[in-house]
């Protein structure tokens, strides 16, 4: 049975910072990253539908040890592909994943101090392995599973019902009558896109969404780009737009009237009063649902050339010709999109058990946004909501190596994260609060909770960065034990690199 030091649940851009932060910082702790699909990169490599790019600008987006040099800031899915493939060579870290490995299971001894975790194959066999941390880095998207919108009678449409997440490559919008349902930051990039092949396109949503333009190229970054050297005025770029995002999600906060009234101005300019009173003026607050970023206001030019209509109706059931309102008017459609949501999923759907006991998750408590009240040796990547996902996943992974050191320097095989009698009487809240997306309201019952002080998921990127990089690894939360002070099982075994070596278990 293989035993490493960490496995790295995950290949995307999670698990690739994860790797890399560990690789530098940790030198002697060997590795590995299990990846459930056929090929790394996750997001990336899943969307494939038309014009699939980043809602967020590539200098956060991107890993902080990695400079985005393109001109474009706001970059297309094959880019950012092409990226995390990049970085995976220049580490040399494609000979530490395995493909095809989804985990099922982990449990945790505390007699050993280890993982074992149980691994489905893509060939069907199952295998196991153990570890001495877990870092869950698989997001939160059910790559299995859409969202189910449960609109009526489907099958009675005589055209293509398709969805973002399982787009087929075969497709060809030219010349089709294409109706999209939905207006969040999916719909927003298909819509302009399949306009562009030739398809007449109508967006169909419920309500409106708060849509915000910007050129898809940062200036400043391609100017210092000229007389700095890249990893100059990728900090540099890096920084101001960090500093820029958090404040305009504070005035979102602290001046929503103003925000936006600023937003819908910016889209009157575009469209006119009237489309915009009807189709663009949400009922809530700016960040109270994510904010979509359109490139060079393609959507706009695309509404105003003809190609592309936007509905804001309720729907009443699919016809064999195409999709109706409740309003009784039938929008006719060749191809219709159900670009209704995602589906998420807790910890990649691995189940947890803890010296015997299986682990309700939603009953555990988050540590720093990063660990689970009850769980020894395991931390999770989630990235910010109102900020590039890439910001909160480079600083976990330099939060665990920071704790790994801190272990191995003490002497401690496990770390675990425990309720005090001070927390008895904190204010419980849900893992994600302020913040009422539908995908999001959906599911939060099943995740962890948050509560105050260390249990605070604080969403904030200034704040998470004093946090881990200044503050001490040890308080009072966090119990550290050694319960292993002598070998126990079997012979020594090497693991995966052979950086270091560790008692295998039989």
């Amino acid at each position: 049975m293989s035993h490493y030091d960490v496995i790295i649940v995950g290949a995307g851009i999670s698990g690739i910072s994860a790797a890399v932060h560990l690789q530098k910082s940790c030198p002697n702790k060997s590795f590995t990253l299990l990846e459930a699909r056929d090929a790394i990169g996750g997001t990336w490599d899943l969307f494939r539908y038309p014009g699939i790019r980043s809602d967020s600008d590539m200098h956060t987006l991107g890993f902080s040890f990695k400079p985005w040099t393109h001109a474009k800031a706001i970059a297309d899915g094959p880019s950012i592909l092409n990226y995390v493939h990049e970085t995976t060579d220049e580490y040399g870290l494609r000979s530490k994943i395995q493909l095809g490995c989804k985990v099922k299971k982990a449990a945790w001894s505390s007699e050993t101090s280890r993982w074992c975790l149980t691994i489905e194959n893509s060939d069907g066999s199952s295998t196991d392995m153990t570890c001495g941390f877990i870092s869950m880095c698989g997001g939160y998207f059910n790559y299995d599973e859409p969202h189910d919108a449960d609109l009526a009678n489907p099958t009675s449409f005589k055209g293509k019902i398709l969805h973002p997440q399982f787009w087929p490559e075969e497709v060809d919008c030219a010349g089709k009558k294409v109706v999209v349902i939905g207006s969040g930051a999916t719909a927003m990039t298909m819509v302009p896109s399949m306009a562009n092949q030739g398809a007449q396109v109508t967006m169909v949503q419920r309500s409106p969404t708060y849509v915000v333009s910007r050129s898809d190229e940062d200036k400043i970054a391609n100017f210092l780009r000229k007389f700095l050297p890249a990893d100059w005025a990728y900090r540099l770029t890096r920084l101001k737009n960090t500093v820029l995002q958090g404040y305009m999600y504070r005035l979102t906060r602290t001046s929503p009237e103003w925000i936006k009234e600023k937003l819908l101005n910016g889209v009157r300019a575009q469209l006119g009063d009237d489309y915009v009173e009807e189709h663009f003026t949400p009922s809530y607050n700016p960040w109270d649902q994510r904010l979509c970023l359109i490139p060079n206001a393609d959507l706009y030019k695309a509404i105003r050339n003809g190609s592309v209509e936007v509905v804001t109706q309720q729907i009443d059931t699919f016809v064999d010709d195409g999709l109706k309102l409740e309003t009784g008017e039938v929008l006719p459609a060749d191809i219709i999109v159900t670009a209704t949501g995602l589906k998420l999923i807790v910890l990649s759907g691995v189940e947890f058990v803890v010296d015997g006991l299986p682990v309700n998750i939603a009953d555990t408590f988050s540590y720093k946004g990063m660990m689970f009240s009850g769980i020894p040796n395991m931390a999770q990547t989630f990235g910010y909501i109102n900020a590039s996902w890439t910001l909160r996943a480079d600083l976990t992974s330099e939060y665990i190596c920071r704790l790994l050191n801190h272990m191995d320097k003490t002497g401690m095989s496990s770390v675990t994260p425990t309720l005090r009698d001070e927390d008895a009487d904190m204010e419980v809240r849900p893992w994600i609060d302020d913040f009422p997306a539908g995908y999001m309201k959906r599911s939060m019952h099943l995740f962890q909770k948050q509560g105050e002080g260390p249990w605070r998921n604080t969403q904030n990127f200034g704040a998470d960065k004093k946090m881990v990089r200044k503050a001490p690894i040890a308080d009072s939360a966090l119990v550290f034990s050694n319960p292993v002070s002598e070998p126990k099982t079997g012979p020594v075994q090497v693991a995966g690199d052979g950086l270091s070596t560790a008692q295998g278990i039989s």
